[in-house]
């Protein structure tokens, strides 16, 4: 398995599909209304940019980070195809993430993820997340949990 992962339009039909594909496994696991995605289009704005994990040509994995200020961004749509589980996949875009919050100086990234995810979990405090209350604007609600992470630039 190669693994690259880079900067990709969400708008393309490919990633069209792996977000599809993310959002039936959330709606799987939450209700509808416990379920905060951003949709391909709001994920084609200026304040956010999506990474695209790809072995060879197939796009395996993604996430994005959208910035809310100056100082503040969010970790948002962090998904890896079943297949490709469990190899590193999801903590290597996160990687790209946290590098590039870094590289613009936000002093904190924050997210939100559901109540059912621990391999999630994993990830996240590997990566020096710490959980935390409601975040942003999001409501207090049992099938969130929320994480956050000061960063160098703080």
């Amino acid at each position: 398995m190669t693994v690259t992962i880079d900067v990709e339009s969400p708008l393309t039909d490919e990633v069209r599909t792996l977000i599809a594909e993310l959002n039936t496994v959330l709606l799987a696991l939450s209700p509808p209304e416990a379920c905060y995605n951003l949709t391909v289009e709001e994920m084609a704005d200026p304040t956010v940019t999506v990474w695209i994990a790809r072995d060879g040509d197939a796009a395996i994995g993604c996430g994005a980070l959208k910035r809310h200020s100056d100082t503040v961004g969010e970790v948002k749509r962090m998904f890896t195809r079943p297949a490709w589980q469990g190899q590193g996949v999801g903590r290597s875009v996160l990687d790209k993430i946290l590098e590039t919050a870094e590289r613009e100086e936000l002093k904190t990234l924050v997210l939100e993820t559901g109540d059912q995810h621990p391999a999630a979990w994993a990830i996240y405090e590997k990566a020096g997340f710490t959980r935390c209350g409601p975040v942003l604007d999001y409501p207090d609600s049992p099938y969130s949990v929320f994480y956050q992470k000061q960063l160098r630039a703080a």
